[in-house]
């Protein structure tokens, strides 16, 4: 079955989750640690950072916040939360269910098989070469919706920002104290995946034109840290499948760029373009349409994903 035959009933949900997924945003970070592994005593700071979650109740359009504090103690991490709202004004998170699903009609069952974590993701950088440039800004949502279901963080690239007419990020904005570095970014980035993660699955991460540009960012910075791209990490990369797109007359699109695929399904823009959340509520529309179109199963986006190793060798530019 088609991801098309459970999305076109519920991925439309996933507008007004825009107002009900809370956001997990990093605003200060002051120390690095990698789990699973001994801490060094001269890599770590022991001071805390604080991260915030935000939720909006999308009837009422009113805003909740809480706050979460974690700190290092001895090689393990401690945390405090403080909840400013009221629970019996908590509006239900709606969930995208964005699996395969079968049903059974005779009973009104309804079936379930979530092959994977589909997170879909953006990056904004200071430039084209993976070599020379850094990630500015990080962005994902996970299709299964919810609390904290997107995450999002600038990134300091610890360089000035040149291309900032690109995204509107300048190095104002991300060459600050509070802004993470990408090696404190990624032992945040790796919890939060394992917290979305199915056990036994793997997570698929969808980019467009990921194969080429997002991806090889994201093993550059990894490989900077001393850190591995995770084997169970997936990547699909949606520039091949928008190739296969047809209109109704036959003919091919003229471009493949997630702008004209957003014009091509008259998808609203939501916020200013190459801002990476922006671009990742795109995308999420985009890869709705083209899995209908194509016709296309989780499984098979499965078959069709490659790992960090099936890049890891080619030559940066």
């Amino acid at each position: 079955m088609s991801l098309a035959a459970m999305w076109s009933g519920n991925f439309h949900q996933i507008r007004n989750s825009l107002g009900c997924n809370c956001c997990f945003r990093l605003f200060r970070l002051h120390t690095e640690f990698i789990p699973g592994k001994v801490l060094d005593a001269g890599r770590c700071n022991p001071r805390s950072f604080t991260t915030r979650s935000e939720g909006r109740n999308w009837k009422s359009q009113s805003s909740k916040s809480s706050s979460i504090n974690l700190k290092l103690h001895d090689g393990t991490v401690g945390s405090s939360t403080n909840i400013n709202t009221n629970q019996s004004q908590l509006h239900e998170f709606k969930a995208i269910q964005c699996y395969d699903l079968q049903e059974k009609i005779a009973n009104q069952k309804v079936i379930i098989d979530r092959s994977a974590t589909i997170l879909v993701f953006d990056i904004e950088t200071s430039g084209f070469s993976r070599r020379n440039e850094r990630i500015i800004e990080f962005a994902l949502r996970d299709l299964i919706g919810g609390k904290n279901s997107t995450f999002q963080t600038l990134v300091n690239p610890e360089k000035d920002v040149l291309n900032a007419y690109v995204h509107g990020i300048s190095t104002c904005m991300v060459n600050r104290p509070d802004v993470p570095r990408f090696k404190e970014l990624v032992p945040i980035l790796l919890q939060y995946v394992r917290s979305r993660q199915m056990a036994g699955k793997p997570v698929l991460w969808v980019a467009h034109n990921g194969r080429r540009f997002d991806v090889p960012f994201i093993i550059e910075e990894f490989h900077r840290c001393s850190e591995e791209v995770p084997a169970d990490w997936l990547f699909v990369d949606t520039l091949p499948l928008a190739r296969q797109l047809v209109k109704p007359d036959g003919s091919r699109l003229t471009s493949s760029s997630l702008k004209a695929l957003r014009e091509h399904y008259d998808i609203p823009l939501v916020g200013p373009a190459h801002r990476a959340m922006q671009d990742v509520t795109t995308l999420c529309y985009v890869l709705q349409r083209i899995t209908f179109d194509l016709k296309l199963t989780v499984p098979e986006l499965i078959d069709r994903a490659f790992r960090a190793s099936d890049i890891i060798k080619v030559p940066p530019p």
